[in-house]
């Protein structure tokens, strides 16, 4: 019974997050899914194809019931899957991704929550259903959370999905932002940082 709760418990989670990364991408321009918004090149488009990767992967052959599709091969893992090409469209990477979570959702269903597994690329190969489960809950928890702040910094649009999305209220945001830097200023002796003051500026800035 424990068992069986603790599946769908992840399952649930798993399937609420997926909807959510898909949804940071509705209403910008293809440059503004695909550039590039951080010193290491994250965006978010890249995000969801990574994941739409890491989960044909890790419920594909892990469990060896592989992903109908072209993948490339753990070991050739090279950061392609963190970046679209200009041949690849939005379109086909949210297909991708439905198709990974629809084969990911196939075998989390059929098997027990501790069938045997074997991750070739980890230091402890032999797992179960449960530990890959965790495992990419968290990676996609983590991802999320970079695409909330990509978009925020994109056009200040917060949230999970639409219907729980509130206005924007410039005003307020601009006194909380300013009530924040106040208190690190003070924390840090009065000491100005302009790299790091001037950020809530650059929201929507190529």
């Amino acid at each position: 019974m424990i068992d069986d709760f603790a599946k769908d418990a992840l399952h649930g989670q798993l399937r609420s997050i997926r909807q959510a990364l898909v949804w940071k991408l509705e209403g910008l321009s293809e440059y503004d899914v695909r550039r590039p918004l951080t010193a290491t090149g994250t965006n978010l488009l890249g995000l969801v194809k990574h994941l739409a990767t890491l989960e044909a992967w890790y419920f594909g052959e892990v469990f060896g019931r592989p992903f109908p599709g072209p993948l490339g091969r753990w070991q050739d893992a090279d950061g392609s899957d963190l970046w679209v090409t200009p041949g690849e469209t939005r379109e086909q990477i949210i297909d991708f991704y439905q198709r990974a979570w629809g084969h990911a959702d196939a075998t989390i269903e059929e098997l027990p929550i501790d069938a045997p597994g074997h991750v070739p690329w980890w230091s402890r190969p032999d797992v179960k259903l449960f530990n890959i489960m965790v495992h990419v809950l968290q990676e996609t928890t983590r991802h999320a959370g970079h695409a909330d702040i990509l978009r925020e910094q994109l056009d200040g649009r917060t949230g999970v999905r639409a219907e729980y999305e509130e206005q924007i209220d410039t005003a307020a945001r601009e006194a909380y932002w300013a009530k924040i830097e106040r208190a690190a200023q003070e924390a840090a002796g009065g000491s100005h940082h302009a790299d790091l003051s001037d950020t809530h500026c650059a929201v929507g800035t190529p």
